[in-house]
């Protein structure tokens, strides 16, 4: 989870201030002031990039300023939410799209030293431009996934495509809560997760989702129905951050919000209302299939999905059907199988490359045993490309009997 570019106040002249409702107050460039009645911000695209009226939020929006007037080196305010301010807060500004990349210099010495490590997934926080993914995808040249952090306002408005340069999105609520008036969270979560599922691509929902577990064993109520909401809006995955991270119950936090999905997936309105979020397929050879392999494998009742895949794209396809069976994806890389691991539905594994398509059979029915998904005698659905090997060729689907000769 790469840091991102985090915008900060400089050093206060005499310390913290208490900012009143009402009051003018000017913000100064640098990182400190010459008077205690001056605000330091030691970031230059501020001032180039504020207009007239636009928000400034401090202190995760303890503190919000609108702005009067603007030049190259100040700016001055109105303080619309009076509060304290404190050395080196952080400053958010919904309204402007800021001319600074969304990477920094340790960012790409942090990107480095995680290729170097292999990793299988990279973050990119706050997220405005379809540049800022470009950017990214460029230097991790297919090394790794890359999922864009939803934080910003501004990314919404070129939300297809950053989804289109994406590998996955999260729904990143601490800061959208700052940035967006926090009734339009939830709305937006729908928003984001909606587009992530019809393009087919993972979305992961975060921030919050079992806060009260940082210190209690039990959560709310109000947080497992937000746990329960983001499973039956369509994510692929829900996340803990401090709950895990620093609370002082990670083991019961992840077991409650395993038993929240897992209950949800098991109730019949939840399948409903996935199958309601279904796209129709687009007119390709992959899609055509994918549809007839959610349509075959409801009428037969088949077991399980057996995707033989190498890029992955077979897989993801399969998942977008979101069809009444677990899947199996099954390809000669293990770099693939790790990646698909964030995927809805998906068990991975890895095997050498087959050579005909019995041993494709045979290999299919075997892992669907092995791995507990069906049993001699059940009927699997398995998919996959001819000629086989070769990466983005999705056009067979076959019907197996395990056990049959």
């Amino acid at each position: 989870d790469l840091q991102g570019p985090k915008i900060r106040l400089g050093t206060l002249t005499g310390g913290p201030r208490e900012l009143k409702e009402g009051e003018r107050i000017r913000l100064v460039l640098g990182e400190t002031s010459q008077t205690p009645n001056e605000i330091p911000i030691p970031h230059p695209e501020i001032f180039q990039a504020i207009k007239q009226k636009h928000a400034l939020l401090i202190d995760d929006g303890k503190v919000r300023l609108r702005l009067l007037k603007r030049a190259d080196t100040y700016a001055d305010a109105e303080v619309v939410v009076g509060g304290e301010i404190k050395d080196r807060k952080g400053v958010n500004m919904p309204d402007t799209l800021l001319p600074m990349s969304a990477i920094t210099p340790k960012d790409r010495k942090d990107l480095d030293a995680a290729m170097a490590l292999g990793v299988d997934w990279v973050a990119l926080s706050f997220v405005q431009r379809p540049e800022d993914i470009a950017e990214v995808k460029k230097i991790v040249a297919g090394r790794a996934g890359v999922l864009a952090k939803i934080e910003k306002p501004k990314a919404l408005t070129s939300l297809d495509r950053i989804l289109e340069l994406s590998d996955a999105l999260m729904v990143a609520r601490g800061d959208l809560g700052v940035e967006l008036p926090l009734e339009s969270v939830p709305g937006v979560q729908k928003q984001i997760t909606r587009a992530a599922r019809k393009a087919g691509k993972p979305v992961v929902v975060a921030t919050q989702m079992l806060e009260s577990m940082i210190q209690s064993s039990t959560p709310t109520r109000a947080e497992v129905s937000d746990v329960a909401t983001a499973v039956y809006d369509g994510a692929d995955a829900v996340m803990l951050s401090a709950e895990s991270a620093a609370g002082a119950h990670p083991v019961e936090s992840v077991t409650v919000m395993d038993r929240i999905a897992r209950k949800v997936e098991s109730d019949v309105l939840y399948q409903s209302m996935i199958d309601a979020q279904r796209n129709p397929p687009e007119a390709t050879t992959a899609d055509a299939i994918m549809a007839a392999v959610h349509e075959v494998t409801q009428t037969i009742n088949a077991k399980a999905i057996i995707c033989w895949t190498k890029s992955g794209s077979t897989a993801l396809r399969a998942a977008r059907e979101r069809a009444h069976a677990p899947i199996l994806a099954i390809t000669p890389s293990i770099d693939t199988a790790r990646r698909l691991a964030l995927v809805w539905g998906l068990h991975c594994l890895t095997s050498d490359e087959v050579s005909n398509l019995d041993e494709m059979v045979d290999q299919a029915t075997a892992f669907a045993e092995r791995e507990g998904f069906a049993q001699s005698g059940e009927r699997v659905v398995i998919t996959g490309g001819v000629p086989l090997g070769v990466t983005g060729t999705t056009n067979m689907l076959r019907v197996a009997r395990l056990g049959a000769k």
